[in-house]
Parts: C-alpha cells; sequence; structure tokens
C-alpha cells in the first residue's frame, strides 16, 4: 500500500506546529516566565529550543522521513540486523496513548468551557461560584465522560478521512482561525487600562527576579520548557516527516515549526498578563489560571462573554490539534502493525481510545480517593508525570543515540537525510556537540525530572 503524502507544505508545517502546540504553551508558559524574570528566562528558552529542541526535531524527522513508516516500524526499518532499537517503538506508541488519556480529557473541559461561555452561564457569576462551577464540572462524571467522547470521536472521525482531506484540511482551517484568534486577543489585552504593567512584568528582563528564584533554576526551568514544547520523543513527529518529500532540508522546517509554537507561546503572555494586571489579578498557572481566573476576569470586562468564548475556542483548538496529530501516530502504527486498513484502525482505536480515557475522567469524581502522587492529586497527575518526566525525555534520548552512534543509525546516515532538499543545513562541525554534550543535557533533564 503506497504511503500517503501532505499535500503542501504549509499543511506539514501547521500540523507539526498543531502538534508542538498544546495546552502547556498557554497554562504554564507565561507563568514561568513570569515567575523566572520576565525577558531573562525568555532569552534562556530561545537558546534551549535552539541548543536541545529544534537539533532532536531534526533527528526525529529524519527517522520518520528515511523510514517512512511510524514510530512502531521506522526503527526496524533503519536499524542493523541484530539491534534492539525498534523496541523503542513500543515505548513510543505506549507514550501516545498514556498522553492521549488524560489529553482528551482535558481538550473536553476547553470544550464544556466554550459551551458554557458561549450559553452566558458565567454571567453575573461571582468569584466563588466561578470557581464553584469548576468543581461542579470535575465532580460530574457524566459531563466529562460526554465532552471526552466528543472529542475522541471528533479525532477518529477526522482521521478516518485520510491524510489529506481529513487531518490536514481540518488542521489547516483550525491552526489559521487560532494564529487569528490569538492575535486578536493579544491586541484586546494589550489595549485594556492599566495593561502595560502586566506587559512589564512579562517581558521586560528583570535579573533581580531571577536571583530571586535562583539562577541555576531559571536555566532549568527554561531547559525543561524548551524541549517539552515541541512533543519530541513519542514519534508524534517522525510520523509527519513519513509523509513529506525530499525537497526541503529537516532543520529549516524544524526552525520554521519551532517559530510558529513560541510564537504562540509568546503571545499567550501578552493576554494572559496584561489582562490580569489590568483587573488587579495575579496571573496563575495550571488549571485554576485557565477555568478560574480568566473567566472571572472576563465577567468584568465589556463584552467578556464574547472575548471568553473566543478565549476557548482558542484553547479547544490548542489542545485538539495536538490530539489530532497524536492520533493519526496511534492509527498509522495499528496498520503498518497489524496491516489494518486505515477505517478499521480508526474503529477499534475509538474503542480503545475512550475507555482508556475513562480512569483520567473518573479520578476526579468516581476514584477521587486515589491519589497516586500524594494528598490533592488526581490520575490525571499520574499519567502526565508518566509522560512527561519518563516517555518524552527517554524517547528523545533515544532518537538522538540512534542517529548519533556507530551502534544505531550512525551521524553520516543522519546528515545526508536532514540536509537533502533546500533550505537550512546541519552543520557536519555540530557532530561533537550532538554526540557527546546533548546527550549530557537530556540525561540531566531526565534525572532532574525524576528527583522532582
Amino acid at each position: 500500500m503506497e504511503r500517503e503524502k501532505f499535500g503542501s507544505r504549509i499543511g506539514f508545517i501547521l500540523l507539526s506546529a498543531g502538534c508542538a502546540i498544546g495546552i502547556g504553551n498557554v497554562w504554564r508558559f507565561p507563568y514561568i516566565a513570569g515567575m523566572y524574570g520576565g525577558g531573562m528566562f525568555v532569552l534562556f528558552y530561545l537558546f534551549f529550543l535552539a541548543a536541545m529542541g529544534i537539533p532532536v526535531m531534526t533527528m526525529e524527522f529524519a527517522v520518520g522521513r528515511a523510514s517512512r513508516k511510524s514510530i512502531i516500524k521506522s526503527f526496524t526499518a533503519l536499524e542493523k540486523p541484530g539491534q534492539k532499537w525498534h523496541l523503542h517503538g513500543y515505548l513510543g506508541l505506549a507514550g501516545n496513548y498514556l498522553l492521549m488519556m488524560f489529553y482528551t480529557t482535558v481538550a473536553g473541559w476547553m470544550l464544556y468551557y466554550f459551551y458554557l461561555m458561549l450559553t452566558g452561564k458565567f454571567t453575573g457569576k461571582d468569584k466563588e461560584q466561578v470557581s464553584g462551577m469548576f468543581q461542579k464540572m470535575l465532580d460530574s462524571p457524566s459531563v466529562l465522560t460526554t465532552v471526552m467522547v466528543i472529542i475522541v470521536t471528533a479525532g477518529i472521525l477526522i482521521c478516518s478521512f485520510g491524510l489529506q482531506k481529513g487531518v490536514e484540511r481540518i488542521t489547516k482551517v483550525m491552526m489559521t482561525l487560532l494564529l487569528l484568534i490569538i492575535v486578536v486577543l493579544a491586541v484586546r489585552g494589550m489595549t485594556l487600562p492599566g495593561s502595560m504593567e502586566g506587559l512589564k512584568f512579562y517581558l521586560l528582563p528583570d535579573v533581580q527576579r531571577m536571583r530571586d528564584v535562583g539562577i541555576p533554576e531559571t536555566i532549568t526551568a527554561a531547559m525543561n520548557q524548551a524541549f517539552f514544547t515541541l512533543s519530541l520523543g513519542i514519534g508524534a513527529m517522525a510520523i509527519f516527516g513519513s509523509y513529506i518529500d525530499k525537497s526541503r532540508t529537516l532543520l529549516g522546517e524544524s526552525v520554521s515549526i519551532a517559530v510558529l509554537d513560541t510564537f504562540v507561546a509568546l503571545v499567550s503572555g501578552l493576554i494572559i498578563f496584561p489582562t490580569c494586571y489590568s483587573f488587579d489579578i495575579r496571573p496563575d498557572m495550571g488549571p485554576s489560571l485557565i477555568f478560574i481566573t480568566l473567566p472571572n476576569i472576563f465577567n468584568h470586562m465589556t463584552g467578556g462573554r464574547i472575548w471568553g468564548t473566543l478565549f476557548f475556542v482558542f484553547m479547544t483548538f490548542a489542545a485538539f490539534s495536538t490530539i489530532l496529530a497524536v492520533f493519526e501516530n496511534i492509527i498509522s502504527c495499528g496498520m503498518d502493525l497489524f496491516c489494518w486498513s486505515r477505517k478499521k484502525s480508526c474503529l477499534v482505536n475509538l474503542a480503545v481510545l475512550i475507555v482508556l480515557s475513562l480512569p483520567c475522567v473518573f479520578g476526579y469524581n468516581i476514584w477521587s480517593g486515589f491519589q497516586p502522587l500524594g494528598e490533592g492529586s488526581a490520575i490525571l497527575d499520574l499519567e502526565d508525570f508518566m509522560v512527561s518526566n519518563v516517555i518524552l525525555p527517554v524517547g528523545s534520548l533515544v532518537y538522538l543515540l540512534f542517529c548519533v552512534t556507530r551502534s544505531g543509525w550512525g551521524f553520516e546516515e543522519y546528515l545526508k537525510e536532514a540536509n537533502t532538499g533546500k533550505g537550512l543545513r546541519m552543520p557536519k562541525g555540530l557532530r561533537i556537540y550532538v554526540t557527546y554534550v546533548l546527550p549530557i543535557l537530556l540525561i540531566f533533564l531526565i534525572v532532574k525530572g525524576w528527583m522532582g
């Protein structure tokens, strides 16, 4: 069966960027940028994005494009006889499923809040009532299950139409709207009275604030964010590499994707800081920022219902673009592993993904007594920890070592694949850095993540 291909280069870039752009760009990046010294953190972040994230992304794309397979078969196609690199395919596939076990639920939260904003359910509510609405949603297994099933079904349905007619076509529209909405929201945020204070806090380099939290902590946080923002290590990028032709070099494409991802992260801060400061509220992080702080602010803003609705459309798209990308990887693995048709892989995974997503849903209500990471934690936290601290960094290390060591694919083969086509080329002189320095940085990240 002939391998499917993207209809256009822009489709590939938007889909890969859509995979990288997720809710972490919005509910994590602005907060930690503010906490670790504003512009100072952003500079470190950009440095590590170039030094760590982009090189590993070119490696994942190279393995995908050279093998023309999903993660489950890509290493098998490229490794030498008797090698065991292909075993990572199973860890990668497990990582894709594990990520979707909680991401579908969180995307469901975004969709539900879009519905609440659109129908004016927040109008006239005070801070306690808004907070209560978030808790009420979490307490209801029927609400959480319904929105999760809608998200999974929509994602699988789009994937069932194929790469070009389904995933690429819908993602192009969704990502274009996402980028448009985020710019509109940022302009609105920056024109609010008192917003300049928020902008200064966010973007002006503040060495003192960085010293207060600790310079090593700032550097580690920037390294963490720069690396994890690109969703590397589970083959979610490699799958798109397997669908592209060899007309462009992989460094140029990786830079374009990283720029789009960073744009969304930075502009999210232009929405959140000016808006929070305008209403004299300190920005929070994580779910409470999105589901409690911001709905409260929209409540007090002129035309807040419209701005709130737009914001949750943006958040739903940010989450759903990642879901579509990972679903495509999962479905492709079913096709590669069992020789299923696309339709069959979609049907099987529709059932599997719904069932696998239920523990996260029930972790907030029926099974809320199970607190795997200590007091106040939920099943989602355990699943997130496993993906973020184990599978993504370990998977990225596997891709890196496969591409730079003689016992793997080898640096020469990787470089030849990465530099095929026109565009930015990976310099041969980077060999020592990617072979000896980059693995140490990744191992440091892994150890730091496990030690908490």
